[in-house]
């Protein structure tokens, strides 16, 4: 269960009442337009943009018996405004209102989600920095493979959130769209020009065509780019949660004063955080899923995907907004456990090594075959034997026939294998 916590920005852009605002303000804007051209009368816009108000049980009353949302909506509005509602929504479909309005909330959220994602690069800087020189063991199906450093695997994340920002900043600027089109989007009963009016004024762009509604493949563009930022964030909890088990514990999650890990079990320090975050990515990607079912709709609209959005656009918002502040909260209060790092970079006494080994001995003239095998035979005898790599390497004479002692003693040397990680944070300007 999500535990309570302070998301109202986001959640206020989802709330009714920051909708149907933004549903007024382009019906005013609508009208404005129009008194420009002489359509209405500028005396009517005066009074619409003073009187125009709405109430969102009233609404929900109305709806109960129209069964329309957009309709509830206008026949309260046209409550509190008397002759002058005969201006409301003149050439207008829902769509119109709905489309715009949603282009306004999720232009508002991107750039939540965006502050959030800089939020996280920065932590993550901070953290890359710091351990840009700690040593640890790097793996590979899930088996030791070389040495990295603590630093540079936060790095790769640091560089991923990057992308995530720019991948977010242009599926904000493709969503910050409306549509003012009319029924079908021919502008049979408004002309373009209100579109475009409108829209300038919101601070959006005008869909380049529509029909009844913007195209869903933009949506479905937009939920999919959470749904990557969510799978990144997920990547990340999950190596986290790998370092936690018992066995390797390099690393751990904040564990608070009076937490619980267990109802049963009292020693419980469990990466509980992270394996939500993990689990909230699923949803993530599923509403992916149902973004791009609603891009095939019948003709010029029908209204399958409408029920569908009222739940995953809010929610894929929302949840992202929180797996981004958690995971913001993990990595600043993150414990590193560095003598178990080292401890588990030696534990395979050596064998980090051996493509260093076989390098050197092809460097002396062996066929990459012959030296692979040759390696690879001591590397299984310490497997076997727990034995070190080293001294197996020094026993065997027909590696010796190559390399002397103090040749391989030069070989077993971390610095040499990380000496570029310098290089790699200047490339990233960390």
């Amino acid at each position: 269960m999500i535990e309570r916590y302070s998301l109202s920005p986001m959640r206020e852009i989802w709330e009714d009442e920051f909708k149907f605002k933004k549903m007024l303000q382009v019906e005013i804007l609508v009208c404005e337009a129009l008194a420009k051209k002489r359509l209405i009368p500028k005396e009517a816009i005066l009074r619409i943009k003073k009187k125009a108000t709405f109430n969102i049980e009233k609404i929900k009353t109305i709806e109960e018996k129209t069964q329309h949302d957009v309709v509830a909506f206008i026949n309260n509005l046209v409550e509190s405004l008397g002759k002058d509602a005969q201006y409301l929504h003149m050439g207008l479909t829902s769509s119109d209102l709905l489309d715009t309005a949603l282009g306004l909330q999720l232009k508002e959220a991107s750039k939540i989600l965006l502050l959030d994602l800089n939020k996280l690069k920065r932590v993550l800087a901070k953290k890359a920095v710091r351990y840009k020189d700690m040593i640890c063991i790097g793996r590979t199906h899930g088996i030791h493979a070389e040495p990295i450093t603590f630093g540079l695997k936060i790095a790769l994340w640091y560089d991923e959130v990057n992308r995530n920002i720019k991948r977010l900043s242009l599926a904000k600027e493709q969503i910050s769209i409306g549509k003012i089109s009319g029924a079908v989007g021919t502008y049979a009963n408004i002309d373009p020009d209100i579109e475009a009016y409108v829209c300038k004024k919101l601070g959006l762009k005008p869909a380049s065509i529509s029909n009844q509604i913007i195209s869903r493949d933009i949506y479905a563009n937009y939920l999919n780019t959470l749904a990557i930022i969510g799978a990144s964030l997920e990547k990340f909890a999950l190596e986290i949660r790998h370092l936690q088990r018992t066995e390797v514990r390099e690393v751990e999650e904040p564990f608070r004063k009076g937490q619980k890990g267990s109802s049963a079990m009292p020693h419980k320090r469990n990466p509980v955080i992270c394996e939500r975050i993990c689990g909230l990515a699923r949803i993530l990607r599923s509403y992916a899923l149902a973004g791009m079912e609603n891009i095939a709709l019948w003709h010029e609209r029908d209204i399958s995907h409408s029920s569908v959005e009222r739940i995953i656009i809010p929610d894929a918002c929302i949840l992202l907004d929180y797996m981004i502040n958690k995971f913001i909260e993990v990595m600043q209060g993150l414990i590193i456990y560095p003598e178990n790092m080292l401890a588990n970079l030696v534990k395979t006494k050596g064998l980090i090594f051996s493509e260093k080994v076989l390098l050197e001995l092809m460097k002396k003239g062996l066929l990459r075959p012959k030296a692979y095998d040759l390696v690879q035979r001591n590397a299984m005898k310490s497997w076997q034997e727990n034995s070190d790599f080293k001294e197996n390497l020094i026993k065997d004479r027909e590696i010796r026939r190559y390399l002397s002692i103090e040749e391989i003693e030069k070989i077993f040397n971390l610095d040499y294998l990380l000496r570029h990680i310098g290089k790699i944070f200047k490339h990233l300007r960390l």
